[in-house]
C-alpha cells in the first residue's frame, strides 16, 4: 500500500509538471500561428497508450514515463526530423517566425514552471499558513548525529547562529545552509566561535552512509515495555519521559544515551515524567547500555510545545498577504536550488555524488498521503525543472534560447546543419546526465 501511495504521488506530480511545461510551449506557438504536430505526456517510443488527432495536432500519452514533449513544425528538436528541414520554410513553421516570437515559445515552458511554483506557494501560505521554530527558541542547542559533522567541529548542544555571515532565523534553514556553508558561527557553553567547514563536507557525508545529520534535541519517550524486557516489572509505562538517571539530568534523548553508557550493567533510579508529575522508577541497564524498551522522540511541533520543550510560532495569512509571502518562498527556493546546482558542478565539493534520478525523486514523496506535502514537493520540483531546462545545453530549452539570443544580437541565424549537430551533441550530453543520475540511484541501492 505504501508503494501505491508513493508511486501515485510521484506520477501525479510528474504528469502535472510535464503537461503544464509543454502547455507553456504550446499556447504561445498557437498564438503565433505555429503548427504543433504532437502534444505528448511521456514518450511514445514505437507506440502510444493513447492518441487522438484534433485539428493539426496529435494529442497522446506515451508508455515511457521519462518526460513529455510538443513537436513544433519547422523546429530541430529531439525528433531529429531533418527531412522536413530540407524543404522551403512554410509560413506556419517555427523557423519562419521572427526571432522574438521563437524566443517566447521556447521560454514558455520554464515560465509556466516558475509561475506554477509561485502559485502553489501562494496557495499554501493562504490555506496552511506557516508553523516554524524560531532559532532563538532553541535554548539548549541541537543534536549533531553525524560523525562527519563532529569531525568538522560541530557537537551536540551547539547553537548555530549564522552561516557565511547570514543570521539563522528558523530551525528549518539550518540543515541545508550548513550542508553548503563555508563558515559556521556557533555558540557553545555561552561562548561564540567560528567553524570552517571542509570544502568536501557534503562528499564526506555522502560517503559515510549516515542517514542522520542535524536535528532538534528530543525527549526520551517510552513507547512500549516488551514482556521480554528486564524492566517489565519496573513500573515504566508507555508515554513516560525519562528526565533523569540517578543524579544525572536527562532532559533530552542524547543525554539519556550518555547516562546509559555511563551506568551500563548497573541498577539505577530513573526520574520519570508522567501526567505532569515526576516519579522514581528502578531500572536495569544491560551491558550493551540498553534498557530493552521501545522509545521515540515526541516529533510533532504540537507535542513538543505541549511538553514545554520548544515554542513554535504559527502565522496565518490573508489572501492579499499570501502573494508576497508565496513569492518570497519561491524566490528563496530558487536561490537555494541554484546554489545546490553550483555545488554539483564544482567537483571539489563532491556534491555530484549525491545527484539522483527518478528513484531519488520518487523517494522524496512520503508513504502517506498529505496534500500539503504533495504540493510542497511539486512546487520544488517545478522550480527544479525550470532551472534545469534553462541550462545552456542544446536539446534543452536553454540551448535553443542561447542560439536565439545569439541570432538576435548578431543578426545572423545559425545554419540548419549546425543546429542539427548541436542538437545531436546536446542530446548525447542529456543522455549522459540522465544515465549518470539514475546510475547513482542504482549504485546507492546496491552498495549503500
Amino acid at each position: 500500500m505504501e508503494f501505491v501511495i508513493k508511486i501515485s504521488q510521484f506520477l501525479l506530480s510528474l504528469s502535472l509538471l510535464i503537461v503544464l511545461h509543454e502547455l507553456g510551449h504550446f499556447i504561445p506557438a498557437k498564438l503565433f500561428k505555429t503548427r504543433v504536430e504532437k502534444f505528448y505526456l511521456f514518450f511514445d517510443v514505437k507506440f502510444s497508450l493513447f492518441k487522438k488527432k484534433i485539428g493539426d495536432t496529435v494529442y497522446g500519452i506515451g508508455w515511457l514515463p521519462l518526460g513529455g514533449y510538443v513537436k513544433i513544425s519547422g523546429m530541430i528538436d529531439e525528433s531529429m526530423d531533418t527531412e522536413a528541414m530540407k524543404e522551403e520554410p512554410k509560413p506556419w513553421e517555427f523557423r519562419s517566425k521572427p526571432a522574438w516570437q521563437r524566443l517566447i515559445i521556447m521560454l514558455g515552458g520554464v515560465t509556466v514552471n516558475f509561475l506554477l511554483a509561485i502559485l502553489i506557494y501562494i496557495g499554501m501560505s493562504y490555506f496552511y499558513g506557516d508553523t516554524f521554530l524560531p532559532n532563538n527558541n532553541i535554548t539548549d542547542g541541537l543534536v549533531i548525529e553525524s560523525t562527519v559533522a563532529n569531525k568538522a567541529g560541530l557537537l551536540t548542544g551547539d547553537k548555530i547562529l549564522a552561516v557565511d555571515g547570514n543570521k539563522i532565523e528558523t530551525f528549518s534553514e539550518i540543515p541545508e545552509k550548513v550542508l553548503f556553508g563555508k563558515e559556521i558561527l556557533i555558540e557553545r557553553n555561552g561562548n561564540q566561535s567560528k567553524i570552517t567547514m571542509p570544502e568536501d563536507f557534503l562528499a564526506q557525508l555522502l560517503e559515510s552512509k549516515e542517514t542522520k545529520f542535524i536535528n532538534l534535541r528530543q525527549p526520551f519517550v517510552v513507547i512500549q515495555v516488551p514482556d521480554t524486557s528486564a524492566n517489565k516489572s519496573s513500573g515504566l509505562k508507555a508515554g513516560d519521559i525519562i528526565v533523569g538517571i540517578n543524579d544525572y539530568a536527562t532532559k533530552y534523548t542524547d543525554q539519556v544515551k550518555t547516562a546509559l553508557e555511563k551506568f551500563k550493567g548497573q541498577q539505577v533510579t530513573a526520574t520519570v515524567k508522567r501526567d505532569n508529575q515526576e516519579i522514581k522508577v528502578p531500572l536495569s541497564i544491560n551491558k550493551e547500555a540498553l534498557l530493552g524498551i521501545v522509545v521515540a522522540g515526541a516529533s510533532t511541533p504540537k507535542t513538543l510545545e505541549t511538553l514545554g520543550y520548544y515554542k513554535y510560532n504559527v502565522k496565518d495569512y490573508s489572501l492579499v498577504e499570501s502573494f508576497p509571502v508565496g513569492l518570497g518562498k519561491a524566490k528563496n527556493r530558487l536561490v537555494s536550488y541554484w546554489d545546490q546546482l553550483g555545488a554539483i558542478f564544482t567537483p571539489s565539493t563532491g556534491a555530484y555524488k549525491g545527484v539522483g534520478g527518478f528513484k531519488a525523486i520518487y523517494d522524496i514523496f512520503p508513504s502517506f498521503w498529505s496534500w500539503q506535502v504533495f504540493w510542497s514537493i511539486t512546487a520544488f520540483l517545478s522550480i527544479m525543472l525550470g532551472v534545469l531546462n534553462l541550462l545552456p545545453i542544446p536539446a534543452l530549452d536553454g540551448g535553443h534560447v542561447m542560439f536565439l539570443l545569439y541570432e538576435m544580437i548578431s543578426g545572423r541565424k545559425p545554419g540548419d546543419k549546425f543546429m542539427e549537430y548541436a542538437q545531436m551533441v546536446g542530446f548525447f550530453i542529456l543522455i549522459g546526465l540522465v544515465l549518470f543520475a539514475n546510475g547513482n540511484d542504482i549504485y546507492k541501492a546496491i552498495f549503500k
